[in-house]
């Protein structure tokens, strides 16, 4: 298969286009009415420097690429894809056939007039260091203002910032060995933050411009795969402050088949690029199960790309259909779930382009976190919500969190050492932030891990109240922009139940806490200046009965009420921005998701759904258990890391005996005084169904745990109090019960303990006598499109239906 690759800004020289203007003189006499001078003087004299000027560079060179496509086309077929590297995607679009030559060319204008007008700003071309190793490089510098641009291979990628902080890191990469850079030429922090108020400007202009679906497929650079039929304007406006993801937007031409481009540019600057690519290992091909693809049902399979009927041959410079790929070429390796043998690795997620679902919720939600949709997957206890469920839903444009809870530092370390080297990510990723009553030092060592390891993402889960560690992590980089506008650049997104909690993740952090830690060090005083004029979280998402901890909310209630608050709490803190509420809980259904938009969250969280998906870091044993499931089989028992408190988690219950027995545990800690106290048949009982050992050989086990996790003053506690002796056995149940699941031991099956909410048992129900129906087909980002597309249509019916 072939593409056609258009460069960009950079690329133009005095002298392009020289032996075309004749050729084409029709549109070069739409150029010169539209530009207002003549566009062969332009690109030939160079008159008083202007190909170097922005707003005249980008014309410019639209022109020379567009008349240069144009005679491609009249002495040739039409390529199976587009590309184009910022300018140059709208010539790739121009020749997909969404806009004439002349209503390009005023698109471009208008963009080259905005870019043109930012100054003070600078860019900077860092060669031999990956992204993830750029971003660790502005770290370390302090250059919070300066974002990743332009991501053109493994190893060459462009910073844009402030000009005195692009400064900076130009000194930092000069002494990094290994590394060298060069400043281009440009007045503007382009493909930035900075450039915010052009891209606003430009959506307003593009609002006015009317678009036809691609007829030849065109990879974005916002999302480094094919444009939607209908989101063209808002991936071209998000284009000008997103940074361009061009080494994954060449990865996905290689794996969609393409073996054979062709350069349109004055200068030969995508070529090279192209050939570094190329060059990097092929993983090897796969297959599904039984040798051919899975049959698609609608929001599980390829994008509407991939199904357009082939039209005829292309007429020049207008654009014109042809038909879309036949096949993929070899998928990225999986990456193996920790603790779990990896299995065959599955398809590369296709994402289904549905313009309907991308529109729900916030728009600003899914910008700042760089999604196609305003869907979260939240994290799952001990790595369940693997390294490779939420690398998939990476490469996907979605984002999950690691299921950090339960695991050891070491683990976690490695899951995040993995997703930051996993290509394709760019940044969506993150990791759960468990609370823990009973050892706060692990909540400290965990964010300085995370900090350490670059991680801009967490999922607050079980906070009661708002901690200095987490307001450690969050403020981390912290800063007041050149206009003193306040920024911070990790995620909060505060998982709550109650309204008095989420009220405290709205408001900025206590003054005095906020002291406190400027006085200890943990932050400086910049971090902590802007850090009172921000909330702990951004994102607070409205916890209703769910898997897992739950206090067993009603999201009917509870959206709507937070929704309301956070619309209070923005007004009396004065954010510049709203604060945003999510919904989690009992959404395995396109009828649930729907109902959360309609009663106001900007976004939301799904958790049972994933856990029944190949990606998912649990035994084959507990998929097939979840994939059984009815919305009534499941039930409430002790939570066993607040044994002692009385807390609830939400499990399964069909074909597991864990509620049943976590609960008469609970019952005899609260009847008895100790072991002693238990008569001879329920000691029994304790010891053949639950314990499967002796109480002496469990207690041995125990003091061991706690003294090799340094809590030895636990046991000596238990030493002289009987009751607290029974709580640390029982706890041990929860321990091993959880840990058998995980594994699939078939002699603990009775005792496997999965948290689980219902939303699962309604997902089966869902896709009953469908090709999601086999859980090994329920890869995440299917689960995703499946919710989300089927959310957008059940509205869609429910407003048709009422007007």
């Amino acid at each position: 298969m072939r593409a056609w690759l258009f460069a960009g800004q950079g690329a133009q020289r005095a002298g392009m286009g020289e032996r075309l203007f004749d050729r084409f003189p029709e549109y070069v006499a739409i150029a010169d009415r539209v530009l207002g001078e003549p566009v062969r003087a332009l690109c030939l004299d160079d008159p008083d420097g202007r190909l170097n000027r922005t707003r005249w560079t980008q014309p410019a060179l639209y022109v020379v690429n567009a008349l240069a496509c144009a005679e491609a086309l009249a002495e040739g077929p039409a390529p199976d894809f587009l590309a184009g590297h910022s300018l140059g995607e709208y010539n790739a679009l121009l020749a997909a056939g969404c806009f004439d030559f002349e209503t390009g060319l005023r698109i471009v204008k208008r963009r080259g007039e905005l870019m043109g007008e930012a100054d003070g700003g600078a860019m900077l071309a860092v060669l031999g260091l990956p992204p993830d190793g750029v971003r660790a490089l502005l770290d370390r510098c302090g250059a919070t203002d300066v974002d990743l641009a332009n991501l053109n291979t493994a190893i060459q990628v462009v910073v844009s910032g402030p000009a005195e902080a692009v400064k900076a890191v130009q000194t930092e990469v000069r002494a990094t060995a290994g590394a060298r850079c060069v400043p281009l030429a440009t007045s503007g922090a382009f493909h930035s933050r900075h450039m915010r108020p052009a891209q606003e400007r430009f959506a307003a202009f593009l609002d006015t411009v009317e678009f036809r679906p691609p007829r030849i497929p065109v990879i974005a650079n916002v999302t480094a795969r094919p444009h939607p039929p209908d989101g063209v304007a808002d991936l071209l406006a998000r284009q000008i402050a997103a940074p361009v993801r061009w080494h994954e937007s060449l990865r996905e031409l290689i794996r969609r088949g393409v073996t054979e481009t062709r350069e349109f540019g004055p200068r030969p600057m995508l070529r090279p690029m192209w050939d570094s690519v190329a060059a990097e290992p092929a993983p090897p091909a796969q297959r599904r199960p039984g040798g051919t693809a899975a049959t698609s049902v609608p929001g599980t399979g390829p994008g509407t790309e991939a199904r357009t009927a082939p039209p005829a041959r292309p007429a020049p410079a207008g654009g014109a259909p042809h038909p879309p790929p036949a096949g993929t070429a070899s998928p990225p390796a999986a990456i193996a779930p920790i603790g779990r043998t990896p299995r065959a690795a599955a398809p590369e997620p296709e994402p289904v382009g549905d313009p309907a679902a991308a529109r729900l919720g916030s728009a600003e939600f899914r910008h700042d976190h760089g999604l196609r949709y305003a869907y979260l997957a939240g994290s799952m206890f001990r790595g369940v919500s693997s390294v490779d469920l939420v690398a998939r839903l990476g490469r996907a444009g979605l984002k999950g969190y690691f299921g950090a809870g339960g695991l050891d530092l070491e683990t976690v370390g490695k899951a995040v050492t993995e997703l930051a080297r996993t290509p394709g990510l760019d940044g969506r990723y993150g990791v759960n932030l468990l609370h823990d009553l009973t050892r706060p030092g692990a909540e400290r060592a965990l964010v300085d891990l995370l900090l350490r390891h670059g991680v801009r993402h967490v999922e607050a889960a079980a906070f009661t109240t708002v901690t200095p560690d987490l307001v450690r992590f969050r403020f981390h980089g912290a800063h007041r922009a050149a206009d003193g506008t306040p920024a911070a650049v990790r995620t909060v997104v505060a998982k709550c139940s109650r309204p008095e909690v989420a009220a405290q993740f709205m408001a900025p952090p206590a003054p005095e806490l906020l002291d406190r830690l400027v006085a200890e060090g943990a932050l400086t005083t910049a971090e902590a200046d802007a850090a009172r004029a921000l909330p702990v979280a951004q994102d607070v998402c409205v916890e209703g009965d769910s898997a897992g901890h739950t206090d067993g909310g009603v999201s009917l209630a509870l959206v709507p009420t937070t929704v309301a608050l956070a619309a209070r709490l923005t007004e009396r803190y004065g954010y510049a921005r709203r604060l945003r509420v999510g919904a989690c809980g009992g959404l395995g259904t396109p009828e649930a998701v729907a109902a959360a938009f309609v009663l106001g969250a900007d976004f939301v969280v799904t958790g049972s759904v994933n856990q029944c998906s190949p990606q998912a870091g649990t035994s084959d044993a507990v998929k097939h258990l979840l994939a059984a499931l009815d919305v009534q089989d499941t039930a409430y028992a002790p939570a066993g890391d607040l044994f002692e408190l009385g807390s609830r988690v939400q499990v399964v219950r069909k074909g597991t005996l864990f509620a049943a027995r976590a609960n008469k545990l609970y019952q005899l800690y609260r009847t008895h005084t100790g072991l002693d106290d238990l008569d001879g048949p329920t000691l029994a009982w304790l010891e053949r169904d639950c314990l499967r050992a002796s109480l002496d050989q469990v207690w041995k086990q125990t003091c061991a745990y706690y003294r090799d996790t340094g809590r030895a003053h636990e046991t000596e506690r238990a030493e002289r109090d009987p009751k607290h002796r029974m709580a640390l056995v029982f706890k041990s149940y929860f321990a091993r019960t959880n840990r058998a699941a995980q594994e699939g031991d078939p002699a603990e099956r009775a005792n496997y303990q999965v948290h689980c909410g219902p939303a699962a048992g309604a997902f089966n129900l869902c896709v009953g006598g469908t090709a999601l129906e086999p859980w090994p087909e329920r890869h995440v980002e299917r689960i995703a499109d499946l919710l989300m597309t089927g959310a957008a249509r059940v509205l869609s019916d429910r407003l048709a239906a009422y007007a």
